[in-house]
């Protein structure tokens, strides 16, 4: 692989930029985490445009790291990049804080997503108990007592 001078310069700032970016991102799924916990469903929406805008900006950044290493004429894998960084030691030792960063993001969005599918599934069950009770209407006698009504069926009707 065959490098000038200022790619490995160049690459180092873009994974500092990727590492604080990855920092950021897990920061916002911490908020997430905590506000489906609390079940504050109406602040998960402008949460969710950070989040998307925050991913989409990581995004770009892998996707230009994939663009840098194609100009060589090679690929993005952890071996090349710990080549390229190799007299660089801060830029090797943010690399190795990107992987972990990353995992861990990776992690707990599998938790909020885990999160997201229980309440989902609470919401729903709720609807059902209601949609049921709206069926069978209960009726309360002069007693205070509540009574089922009967059957919706006409009388005439086979």
């Amino acid at each position: 692989m065959a490098i000038d001078p200022g790619f490995a310069q160049r690459l180092a700032l873009l994974i500092h930029d990727e590492r604080a970016g990855l920092q950021g991102f897990i920061a916002l799924l911490q908020r997430e985490e905590a506000l489906l916990v609390a079940t504050q469903i109406d602040a998960l929406s402008a949460l969710a445009e950070k989040k998307t805008a925050l991913y989409r900006a990581l995004q770009r950044l892998s996707d230009e790291r994939v663009v840098m290493f194609s100009r060589l004429g090679a690929k993005v894998s952890d071996e090349n990049i710990r080549i390229v960084l190799a007299d660089l030691p801060e830029a090797l030792s943010a690399w190795q804080e990107v992987i972990a960063l990353a995992a861990e993001a990776k992690e707990r969005n599998r938790i909020n997503g885990q999160l997201i599918t229980e309440r989902l599934q609470n919401n729903q069950q709720a609807l059902s108990v209601l949609l049921a009770a709206a069926e069978h209407p209960q009726i309360y006698g002069p007693d205070g007592q509540s009574r089922p009504t009967a059957s919706r069926r006409l009388f005439g009707a086979a």
